[in-house]
């Protein structure tokens, strides 16, 4: 019976989380800031970051009790993070009905960072939006994981690569 609960109250959060919860969190000026951050940051590198946004799971993820983290991996290849020339697309994913945070990095940069220190990461962000504080959370994400790409995949000024994918987040 307590698992059925659990499982209605979770199939309860997801639906009645949307996107107007996001963009309250979110709102539109945020998310331009975040895109002008994101931009600038592949300016500096040749990696690929993408930040997806999502209200709650779909249903079939719910019924499965799929984890936050299978969704980010199914979409990081959806949004073909993972399709970067050299394998450096990072994807920064928030599943706003259970406040998770996943940070999903394709094996070119993958292998020269510990999983640690994704961990770390996320749990820098989780603290900012416990206070509220959901821009900083982001854009402090977003800045050391351009510092790692930065370190591991400098921009060479004479690379014609260019922009491989869009710098907007992605709000499901």
């Amino acid at each position: 019976m307590a698992a059925l609960i659990a499982k209605l109250g979770r199939l309860w959060r997801h639906r009645f989380t949307d996107e107007a919860d996001v963009r309250r969190i979110l709102p539109d000026e945020v998310m331009d800031r975040l895109t002008r951050r994101v931009a600038a940051s592949e300016h500096r590198h040749t990696g690929q970051v993408r930040i997806c946004v999502e209200a709650g799971l779909p249903t079939s993820y719910l019924w499965r009790h799929a984890p936050a983290r299978e969704r980010a991996v199914m979409l990081f290849g959806k949004l073909r993070v993972w399709d970067t020339e050299q394998n450096n697309g990072v994807l920064i994913y928030l599943l706003i009905a259970e406040h998770a945070i996943e940070i999903v990095a394709d094996r070119g940069i993958d292998r020269h960072v510990d999983a640690e220190d994704w961990a770390a990461m996320t749990k820098r962000m989780a603290a900012a939006f416990r206070e509220g504080r959901f821009e900083d959370g982001v854009t402090q994400a977003l800045e050391e994981v351009s510092a790692l790409l930065v370190t591991y995949f400098p921009r060479d000024p004479s690379s014609l690569s260019g922009n491989e994918l869009p710098d907007a987040p992605v709000v499901l």
